[in-house]
């Protein structure tokens, strides 16, 4: 009889339990709804809209980080966006910058270059791809920096599309950044006007903006803006490797993924040469005053102008990279770099007595040691050396050297890559085997967007590698269960990774070639 008295006494307490409790339990569930992460974000100009795609991504395209460099602002430093009211739908690219338009050539296929439209002097667009669920997250963060030799490229290339690396946990941004003339023009009066003494480095200051919109705005996409890696390839390697110099840069960004590109081995040009060549170029626009050069219209600017490169102009660098480097001045950042097996560009091919002859009048008594290191015995052996000398001057001894120095002065990790993996393909372009950007779509795990007759080893080369990039994003770390163990690159054991069908770890294979072509190229 008295059992039913229990049972209601105990439903009772549990009743008045669950009602006392659920006010603090409707609190935190508000708390939690509050934090969940809306298609609508407020972002530093007003409040924007996305789109949702496969697996809970959500991606934002064409978010505005600056002001539209166009008029008066051409050649300036980018500017505070320009606010804007109601919500803004960012669900389609913004427009790339100027350039010419693409068309396939060489290596590269339509997957490789931007779309053809729209191309425009109003550029400085960026994206985010974010799977988080909750603004509060703290996911890692990928800022990835495009190549194209500063004279072209643009984010809406279909291999750096982010939904891979969201899936795998990353908040992916990409942005945009003047190139050619439009992002790399010195002049005088430029240098008098911007309040800095200093002028040409346009496309750098624009990644700079960039990357300080992501302090801002990115924890509202679940990113974490304490936890930044920038990445690039080729011209995006060497922004890369310039933001890493800069003092502009200091605390944007905690790690760095440099992939075929740097800035250690030639003088860069001084601000007072790169001023004589605006000049030069002023006069053959016929526009010898900046109101006439930005009074030209953009097209006959892109059409009749040429551009340059970055430059040491005394405000974003100070000095030349090499020499920021060595004076410990540069930004300390765990480093993970590399370069690819056949990414040579060299030009018309020599035959072997000319190519001897070549090494001879260039590098003298050194030329001997040369042909040890790069033989030409014969035609077919000429035109491997060329094409291997071209890939260690542009490129190997390039990264090599910041790893060198890197581990050298032993402030940060770095972890080093060799991608020899020959790229499947058909007609024309199975000539190129491990070419120049061959890694990015394996490395972001974007084999689908690229018409290749893929094999199971690519796939699994690509989770490989996609992984490796995530981990060090994550803790500046590439190691993770499940894959092969990836050695910190120490001097003078110099061991890396090789990436291919079987990625293994070995002392560098070619170290001796580049050490050589170091002293042969650059100390002497």
């Amino acid at each position: 009889m008295h059992r039913p008295l229990k049972l209601y006494t105990c439903l009772f307490l549990l009743i008045l339990i669950a009602a006392l409790c659920y006010p603090a339990f409707s609190q935190v569930h508000a708390q939690n709804a509050g934090a969940a992460l809306a298609n609508n974000v407020k972002v530093t100009g007003g409040t924007i809209s996305g789109s949702q795609v496969a697996n809970g991504i959500r991606v934002y395209k064409g978010i505005p980080f600056a002001a539209a460099p166009v008029g008066e602002l051409r050649w300036k430093e980018p500017q505070p966006v320009k606010p804007w009211s109601g919500v803004r739908p960012c669900t389609t690219f913004g427009p790339s910058p100027m350039q010419r338009e693409p068309a396939p050539f060489s290596m590269w296929s339509a997957e490789f270059l931007i779309q053809k439209e729209p191309i425009s002097e109003d550029c400085l667009y960026l994206n985010v791809w974010t799977g988080a669920k909750s603004a509060r997250e703290k996911r890692p963060v990928i800022v990835w920096i495009y190549g194209g030799g500063f004279n072209s490229g643009g984010t809406n290339v279909p291999i750096y599309d982010g939904e891979a690396m969201a899936q795998k946990g990353v908040v992916f941004v990409s942005l945009n950044y003047r190139v050619g003339i439009f992002g790399f023009f010195a002049h005088p009066a430029l240098t008098r006007e911007s309040g800095r003494n200093a002028s040409g480095n346009y496309g750098l200051l624009d990644q700079v903006a960039g990357l300080r919109w992501v302090q801002q705005n990115i924890s509202a996409f679940g990113g974490d803006p304490q936890n930044v890696t920038i990445a690039g390839q080729s011209a995006g390697s060497m922004s890369v490797n310039c933001l890493v110099a800069s003092p502009l840069a200091k605390n944007l960004f905690k790690k760095a993924i440099a992939q075929s590109g740097a800035s250690f081995i030639r003088k860069s040009l001084s601000l007072a040469q790169a001023e004589q060549e605006g000049v030069e170029m002023a006069g053959k626009l016929n526009a010898p005053t900046l109101v006439q050069l930005r009074n030209l219209p953009a097209a006959e600017l892109q059409q009749k102008g040429q551009g340059s490169r970055p430059i040491v102009d005394g405000y974003f660098l100070p000095a030349d990279i090499a020499d920021i480097f060595a004076a410990g001045k540069a930004n300390a950042v765990a480093l993970l770099t590399g370069w690819n097996e056949n990414e040579g560009l060299s030009g018309p091919i020599r035959n072997a007595a000319d190519f001897r002859k070549q090494l001879e009048t260039e590098y003298s008594t050194n030329a001997k040691t040369f042909l040890q290191y790069y033989p030409a015995a014969n035609d077919q052996e000429a035109e491997i050396a060329q094409q291997n000398l071209s890939r260690d001057l542009i490129f190997g001894l390039q990264n090599y050297t910041w790893a060198n120095v890197q581990a050298q002065q032993g402030k940060q990790p770095v972890f080093v890559y060799r991608f020899t993996r020959l790229v499947p393909a058909t007609g024309e372009y199975k000539k190129y085997g491990a070419f120049h950007t061959g890694e990015v779509p394996y490395a972001y795990d974007n084999l689908k967007f690229v018409d290749r007759p893929w094999e199971p080893a690519d796939h699994y080369l690509a989770k490989l590698m996609s992984g490796y990039w995530v981990n060090f994003a994550t803790k500046g770390n590439p190691n993770g269960p499940g894959l092969p163990e990836w050695p910190v690159y120490t001097l003078p054991s110099k061991k890396i990774m090789i990436l291919d069908q079987k990625p293994v770890t070995q002392e560098i294979p070619d170290r001796a070639a580049l050490d050589f072509l170091y002293k042969a190229t650059v100390k002497n």
